[in-house]
């Protein structure tokens, strides 16, 4: 049995800053950009893993949720509570210039790990905390 990641899942409060983040910031490719029972359904993925996409997608996607139920995962996305990604890059200090450069929320500058990695940290346009790592040599 073979199994692989497929999709996963970031919460982003407005799909067009999102976007603009995702695609011309990180330089992922949008493969979706539909909407569906009154939510907009973005896909994107690395042009170089794309069998691996990430669905931006509001902070409660169920269409049953209550009011009360999206105003707290509202909240705790603009607290950025919920779960970010980590990105693998083969530059980190490149990596981190370019996107500082785009205007990306710096958290962490690049900086070697004890657990054998080399990473920075980011928030993204809906306070999402983003990190991007490479093995140390």
């Amino acid at each position: 049995m073979d199994i692989k990641l497929s999709q996963c899942f970031i919460a982003v409060d407005d799909h067009d800053k999102a976007l603009v983040f995702y695609r011309d910031v990180l330089g992922l490719e949008v493969l979706n950009d539909v909407g569906f029972e009154g939510m907009r359904w973005v896909t994107v993925a690395a042009p170089s893993q794309p069998g691996v996409e990430i669905v931006l997608e509001p902070p409660l996607a169920d269409p049953n949720a209550s009011p009360a139920d999206r105003a707290i995962m509202a909240e705790l996305l603009a607290k950025g509570l919920l779960r970010g990604v980590i990105f693998a890059t083969d530059d980190c200090d490149a990596t981190f210039e370019r996107i500082r450069a785009a205007g990306g929320e710096v958290l962490q500058e690049p900086v070697d790990q004890p657990y054998g990695v080399r990473d920075c940290a980011f928030r993204d346009p809906s306070g999402n905390m983003l990190r991007f790592n490479q093995p140390r040599r």
